[in-house]
């Protein structure tokens, strides 16, 4: 396994451009075994997951061609349906949480989709009975192998139904969506997930002959039709890796532009950063940090009582950003009170944190207390290894801006969200090497 070394203490300086987006990826990525034509997809990022599903896409028989940097063309003409029942699908879907994402387009355009338990990041439970309610309420039989962990829906023609989705999931949204484009009749979603990654999704089928609408509400309506053709389709960039560097440039007193970030689909971030005394100005699609020379303070509510920030859906503060906002809270003016509200392992990371000298009262798994030092006691290096994709990220954070060397190991959760990250961070002076 790979470990990064970082020498901490050192102020970074220049531009840095987020790379497309994760999550949105996962999603369009899988979005393309609904058409036989082919379907060009602009900014897709060079990271783990995105690779790992393009393979399983391939496997599948999805012809896949290389444009250039992030553009690649998909054409799913000629799909294997024997490999869904191979011994190798059930390996290499195991791998990925966002395999579980080529079900709805499975079923929808052949009639059955399989996926074995997939895996990803160990934040806690993440069930996936939202996607298979869905999946039965448009008519699919379900079925389960308890031994192999291995999930199927079936179905000779779904039908539009009326759903009232226990969770509003943006990948269980997603799935169910891209089963619904085909299905015969109307279908509703009411407690739909509505980020901008899923109203990204509903605008490139609706290119691709689909019929939906309320895109951006929490009610979709679609009414299903035979086939879809191709398309393309640019993502947006990524916006957890925006609030990463956001968080990076408050740590490190960088001073620091991150470039053409689609500020109107940027939600609450901002807003919750500006919270913790960070100035994030507009300037034109980028955001500008300045060196926060003098430290940043922590916002009271207006009552005077203690912040609290929490995670919760779209549009509220995506939980992604969560881990970032708690190493940055460590070295402000005040105090906070992190709610992790979605998943209950996620916070344990703090233990790291703690052991290089942050303040941080973990209450329970869900939420934590952070007393900022104010800059006045430097985070000290130590070593450490990484959870999982948000939790490394954080970690790295607070490696740059520690006195003294650190090392992360398992450094490979970071390259599953995170392109490139050492090189990126090295261009704008982070002193940071790979081995």
């Amino acid at each position: 396994m790979g470990i990064f070394k970082i020498e901490g203490g050192h102020q970074l300086k220049g531009k840095i451009q987020p790379q497309g987006a994760k999550n949105e990826a996962l999603q369009i990525l899988c979005a393309v075994l609904l058409t036989p034509e082919k379907v060009t997809i602009h900014n897709i990022p060079d990271i783990v997951d995105v690779n790992k599903l393009m393979d399983l896409l391939r496997n599948l028989g999805v012809i896949i061609e290389h444009i250039e940097q992030g553009t690649y063309t998909f054409q799913a003409e000629n799909i294997d349906l024997k490999y869904l029942e191979s011994e190798a699908f059930k390996e290499d879907g195991r791998g990925l949480r966002g395999s579980i994402m080529i079900v709805g387009p499975l079923l929808a355009r052949f009639g059955k989709g399989y996926i074995p338990k997939p895996g990803g990041d160990k934040i806690g439970r993440r069930r996936l009975d939202t996607h298979f309610e869905g999946f039965i309420k448009l008519g699919a039989k379900f079925r389960y192998n308890r031994e192999d962990y291995f999930y199927g829906v079936e179905s000779k023609k779904l039908k539009g139904a009326y759903m009232l989705l226990d969770e509003a999931s943006v990948t269980g949204t997603a799935n169910i969506v891209m089963a619904a484009v085909l299905a015969e009749g109307k279908s509703t979603i009411y407690n739909a997930a509505c980020e901008p990654y899923l109203q990204q999704l509903c605008n490139m089928l609706n290119r691709m002959g689909a019929k939906i609408s309320g895109i951006g509400s929490n009610m979709l309506i679609i009414d299903g039709v035979d086939n879809l053709k191709g398309t393309s389709h640019t993502m947006l960039p990524d916006m957890i890796e925006i609030g990463s560097w956001i968080g990076l440039a408050a740590m490190t007193k960088s001073e620091l532009t991150i470039t053409n970030v689609s500020w109107d689909d940027l939600g609450q971030i901002p807003v919750v950063f500006r919270k913790l005394g960070i100035t994030v100005e507009r300037k034109g699609d980028d955001i500008y940090i300045p060196a926060h020379t003098d430290g940043y303070e922590i916002q009271n509510y207006i009552d005077g009582s203690i912040l609290t920030i929490s995670d919760a859906p779209w549009p509220g503060f995506t939980p992604d950003l969560l881990s970032i906002i708690l190493v940055v809270a460590t070295q402000a003016r005040g105090s906070v009170l992190i709610h992790q509200k979605m998943f209950e392992s996620r916070l344990f990371f703090v233990d790291k944190l703690i052991d290089m000298g942050a303040k941080i009262i973990l209450c329970d798994p869900h939420r934590a207390v952070v007393i900022g030092h104010d800059f006045k006691s430097q985070l000290k290096a130590t070593t450490m290894t990484s959870p999982d994709i948000r939790a490394g990220v954080s970690l790295l954070i607070a490696a740059l801006s520690a006195k003294g060397t650190s090392t992360i190991h398992n450094i490979e959760q970071i390259d599953r969200g995170y392109e490139n990250i050492d090189t990126r961070l090295q261009a704008i002076g982070a002193k940071i090497n790979r081995s």
